[in-house]
């Protein structure tokens, strides 16, 4: 959100973002740029709701509705762009306020009983001539199995330049990255598992090559299962728990690391981190499953969901080529994960929403 509203600023539209501002769906406003923060209209704060697997910060307070209606009837917008907007929330002002042409755009991943009850409760109350966008085809379809209709298939968007900009974090090892929240979803005890088994590896000589030292995880993010995650593997070396970081250090650690590892085992609609490691030209290796598969595909490694032998071969063989052989496949699949990154930026999504409102709003939209 925040980095699709910043391009659509360098574009030279005027952006307003209508959300709660608790830290949690969207940053403080002490936290946020200064061309975003003064751009932030809050509706009240968030609460964390179980969802998909995860955990979901919602406005779930009867005013957010009422606060968002209030700010989209004194902020005479031309376009109301709505992500997710089949949260409770603020966007459910969208279904009262039908005078200004509507964007929705999906991102969930993954069916439920309770989101298709509530899918069907609301779905009379759709405006129409709405536009709907979907950030991936496994977006697309949790859509359509929700609500029906037809969606634009497009993309999230990535800081691509500050990414390859940054400047890396020098280790003298090979270097793994999980970077997530912490819960059973994200598949990070998977990883640790094969972490455990990699090191052994390493410590039997059992790898191709013996001139690369033993790897360094860093864990990146925090949640509920960071504290037993930490007592169950206090033992396990290598391993530095860096909690949560910013956008910044992000960068830089991606830039720094040899592998971005993403073990999730199911619920990802697209999976931003990836597109940010391959813009850092870090290798993907990542679980095969709907949402990530059509990001890999060939410019990184899959391996079956929840297998751990199938990782801990997956990060020894990556490991390998890119700190020992760097050889001409291991070059293209790096260059090909670069330039597929490059065709999703925050500027490119930017563009194309652009023009996506200029065809359902007033013509000079735009100009």
């Amino acid at each position: 959100m925040i980095g699709l509203c910043e391009a659509l600023v360098s574009l030279g539209h005027d952006v307003s973002i209508i959300a709660p501002s608790d830290g949690a769906v969207c940053e403080p406003s002490a936290l946020l740029p200064p061309d975003v923060s003064e751009r932030l209209v809050s509706v009240g704060g968030s609460l964390p709701v179980p969802a998909n697997g995860s955990v979901a910060p919602l406005a779930l307070s009867p005013a957010a509705p009422l606060r968002a209606l209030k700010a989209l009837s004194v902020g005479k917008y031309d376009v109301v762009h709505v992500h997710e907007p089949l949260a409770p929330g603020p966007g459910l002002a969208t279904l009262l306020r039908r005078r200004t042409p509507l964007v929705w755009t999906f991102h969930r991943s993954g069916r439920g009983a309770g989101y298709l009850l509530y899918a069907r409760a609301i779905r009379h109350l759709m405006p129409p001539g709405v536009r709907r966008c979907a950030v991936s085809s496994a977006a697309r379809l949790t859509a359509e199995w929700a609500v029906g209709g037809s969606y634009e298939v497009l993309f999230n968007g990535v800081d691509v330049e500050s990414l390859v900009a940054a400047e890396p974090v020098v280790s003298d090892r090979p270097v793994i990255c999980f970077v997530g929240r912490h819960e059973a979803r994200k598949g990070l005890a998977v990883l640790l598992g094969a972490f455990a088994k990699l090191l052994e590896l390493y410590g039997k000589d059992a790898v191709e090559t013996t001139s690369v030292p033993s790897p360094d995880l860093w864990i990146m993010g925090e949640g509920p299962a960071t504290a037993g995650l930490r007592r169950r593997w206090s033992s396990l070396a290598n391993v530095r728990w860096l909690g949560k970081v910013g956008r910044a250090e992000l960068a830089s650690r991606l830039a720094g690391a040899d592998v971005l590892c993403a073990p999730s085992l199911f619920g990802e609609s697209f999976g931003v981190v990836l597109l940010e490691a391959m813009a850092a030209r870090a290798v993907v290796v990542a679980s095969d499953i709907e949402g990530y598969r059509d990001v890999v595909a060939d410019r990184g490694v899959l391996f079956p969901a929840g297998d751990v032998e199938a990782l801990t071969a997956a990060l020894a063989r990556v490991i390998s080529d890119v700190r020992e052989k760097r050889g001409k496949a291991a070059l293209r699949r790096l260059d090909a994960a670069a330039a597929y990154a490059g065709r999703h930026s925050f500027r490119a999504l930017a563009e194309r929403y652009v023009e996506i409102y200029a065809d359902i709003s007033d013509p000079i939209f735009g100009t």
